[in-house]
């Protein structure tokens, strides 16, 4: 089945309203151009620049149109996402995204009941189903017929609420579970991902696209899954919330799938009260809750928050800012608890390894096997032999090692399966993060979320620096770890983590909430080319 090109679905959704030239072929994919260090031309404003919960609630006072911000979107995604930085972080939009829009203004005026979301325009990963004209394709060649006529749980919550699904976010393709030298945020179908803070930085993944178009103001909110660390990643290095639900609270079915253990859905916004409108609407789990109600400006005013002291990393500048965000809790009523991590089991990581390679052999099959006729590849070793047979494409960048060595796994009855993943489970949690929040009565644990961003490298693939936080461990165990800008250096962002035990969900992002309004440090993406637009940097790098 031919391609879906980006370019033209969102010429055809403009052309009975507006007059603009169509975008450039999706397919270059080459280095974004651009002429000024700084680019204030690409800065959000008017409606697309405003919060999820602003734009929310101005939609269901009718004081704007749903048909008015998903077009503002769509040309956003045009100009920014296809042209000008080209930050490829949108790989499909939805052609009835407008006939949706209106149906929903038309809805508003006959005095219908609307739902939580009404006619806000939602992005979401593209390993996620949805009945819409698009298909869902996990970022590879092998899956571009995979049109679904049903939509994944969370979606259907989502439209239920009101939402409109404007279109499908790029990702690192297969979730980035196909290699061990991938590169992050890069797909077959849709190229590489682009930070807009600095273009030529990892914008991390999985969820990469997701991330980039919630900085970027490409949509309200977008929706990111994650098995470790695949929502918190792309949300701190491109400075935006994100939030990774307990495991079950959002549905995986329908979604394609790498661990039955580890892997949700989840939010990715602006703002944490964004988050949780978004998870109040796509939560399907029996722990379900109003998490917007929950939310308290005035949390962490006698709580007891555990600071993960060795999660803190090597690098000054991270370790500055976590000092200042624990300075903020700390004028805000909360008491800081030094707390030691627990020491992880030497054959830990093996282990963890091994349940992902059993859980995602087993999960893809079945997954497969559930997909239109159209997807002639029906099983893992399927897909190795196309990724075989079109290695100039699939396999231009990177291999397919993990691939290889899930395929050689047996089924989930293994015994050497079953005894690795209750080894990790409870290592993170009775002896991991439940240990840790009882033996030191604390509500939350708190670290940075992770590094600042590396140069993206097609040459060596991902080489990050030293990794802050306990981003792994939160994502092992299944529990809620929500992440909230905390500052910047010198133009890159990094997120503060509040992570809390199984079905904490609403009390962690009520913490991060609180501090998030106290601290407002999440920041506008500048579209640097390098590090060396910056002055400081330029005049540095120059022989005087």
């Amino acid at each position: 089945m031919k391609r879906i090109v980006l370019a033209a679905i969102s010429a055809l959704l403009l052309a009975a309203c507006s007059a603009e030239p169509p975008a450039p072929d999706r397919r270059d994919r080459s280095m974004p151009k651009q002429d000024t260090p700084t680019t204030p031309a690409y800065a959000a404003s008017g409606l697309t620049a405003k919060p999820l919960p602003e734009l929310a609630e101005a939609l269901k006072a009718g004081d704007i149109s749903a048909e008015a911000l998903t077009l503002a979107y769509i040309e956003r995604i045009q100009a920014v996402d296809q042209s000008g930085p080209t930050l490829q972080a949108v790989l499909s939009l939805n052609p009835d995204a407008m006939a949706q829009a209106r149906a929903l203004d038309a809805k508003l005026m006959a005095g219908e009941p609307v739902g939580l979301l009404h006619g806000v325009p939602i992005l979401v990963k593209d390993n996620i189903e949805t009945r819409d004209q698009m298909p869902t394709t996990a970022g590879s060649l092998a899956l571009e017929s995979n049109f679904s006529e049903r939509d994944a749980p969370l979606i259907a919550a989502l439209r239920a609420e009101g939402a409109i699904i404007l279109g499908k976010t790029n990702l690192s393709e297969w979730a980035n579970f196909r290699s061990n030298t991938s590169m992050s945020g890069w797909s077959a179908l849709g190229g590489q991902v682009r930070n807009p803070h600095m273009l030529d930085r990892n914008p991390c993944g999985s969820s990469s696209g997701s991330g980039v178009a919630a900085a970027a103001s490409l949509a309200a909110g977008t929706i990111g899954t994650e098995t470790n660390g695949s929502i918190i990643c792309p949300s701190t290095v491109n400075g935006v919330v994100g939030f990774k639900p307990t495991v079950g609270l959002v549905s995986q079915e329908y979604i394609v799938p790498i661990s039955s253990s580890q892997d949700t859905a989840g939010p990715i916004t602006k703002t944490v009260e964004g988050a949780a409108l978004m998870l109040t609407a796509m939560a399907t789990g029996e722990a379900k809750a109003d998490y917007v109600a929950a939310l308290d400006m005035q949390a962490l005013q006698g709580r007891r928050i555990g600071v993960l002291r060795d999660a803190e990393g090597d690098n000054p500048h991270i370790r500055a800012l976590f000092e200042d965000a624990l300075s903020e809790m700390e004028k805000s009523g909360a008491t800081l608890v030094d707390i030691k991590g627990p020491d992880m089991p030497g054959e830990f990581w093996s282990k963890s390894y091994t349940v992902l390679l059993y859980e995602f052999k087993a999960t893809l099959n079945a997954y497969l096997a559930t997909t239109p006729n159209t997807v002639t590849h029906r099983t893992l070793k399927d897909i190795i032999a196309f990724n075989t047979e079109n290695a100039v494409t699939e396999l231009a960048l990177f291999d397919q090692s993990i691939f290889e060595a899930a395929e050689a796994k047996g089924g989930l009855a293994s015994e050497d399966y079953i005894a690795a993943r209750d080894f990790v489970q409870s290592a993170t949690r009775e002896n991991g993060i439940d240990r840790m929040l009882v033996e030191n009565n604390v509500d939350a644990l708190v670290a940075p979320s992770g590094p600042f961003a590396p140069r993206v490298d097609p040459v060596n693939g991902d080489v990050w620096p030293d990794w802050p936080g306990a981003g792994s461990m939160a994502a092992v165990a299944g529990y809620p770890h929500l992440t909230v800008p905390m500052g910047t250096y010198r133009g890159m962002p990094v997120g503060i983590s509040f992570i809390g035990g199984k079905d904490q969900d609403a009390k962690i992002l009520s913490l991060g909430y609180a501090y998030e309004q106290l601290s407002q440090k999440r920041p506008e993406p500048q579209y640097y080319q390098t590090a060396e637009d910056l002055p400081e940097i330029s005049t540095a790098m120059n022989r005087h």
